[in-house]
């Protein structure tokens, strides 16, 4: 009977062992999602948009009209899958011309004359990276020098909405 206890025993002291001294698989899949700083309402979404329309649209409007348009495209769409593959290529570019991509720029753009006609003189919008070139260990770091990495932008992204959905 003494020894049934003792097998007990180092069964229960063995099993404790085990769960706090052995190692635990840790689901990869499992990521925090952290809303980033930068996150604005809908409704101060609807206010910027509102505020575009009333300060810009007539002007760029005009600008549309003379080329023979109504209007010109204010915003630009991008499936989801063409902005992860262009973060994967533009990140691989950066490391290879030996930069590392911190973020993105959104520019606009206008096509020239010789874009066709469907788009001469319209607006684009085109996405370029930015980074800080790597140093060496043995130089100083400038924290504060982000600028574009020349990586090939992203554009041609379809023309969207031309007003904030509401």
């Amino acid at each position: 009977m003494k020894n049934i206890i003792y097998l007990i025993l180092g069964a229960i002291i063995g099993a404790l062992a085990t769960y706090y001294f052995c190692p635990r698989l840790i689901d990869d899949n499992l990521t925090k999602i952290v809303k980033p700083s930068g996150v604005i309402s809908v409704e101060q979404a609807k206010e910027l948009n509102a505020n575009w329309t009333l300060h810009r649209k007539a002007a760029v409007d005009s600008a549309a009209q003379k080329q023979g348009r109504a209007q010109d495209d204010r915003s630009t769409y991008w499936s989801l899958d063409e902005i992860e593959n262009y973060l994967g290529y533009a990140k691989n570019q950066a490391d290879s011309l030996g930069y590392n991509m911190t973020g993105i720029r959104v520019y606009l753009g206008v096509y020239g004359k010789n874009a066709g006609q469907t788009k001469k003189d319209l607006t684009t919008m085109f996405i370029v990276p930015t980074g800080k070139q790597k140093k060496s260990h043995a130089s100083s770091v400038n924290l504060f020098n982000f600028q574009d990495v020349d990586v090939p932008p992203l554009n041609r992204g379809t023309g969207g909405d031309r007003g904030y959905p509401q």
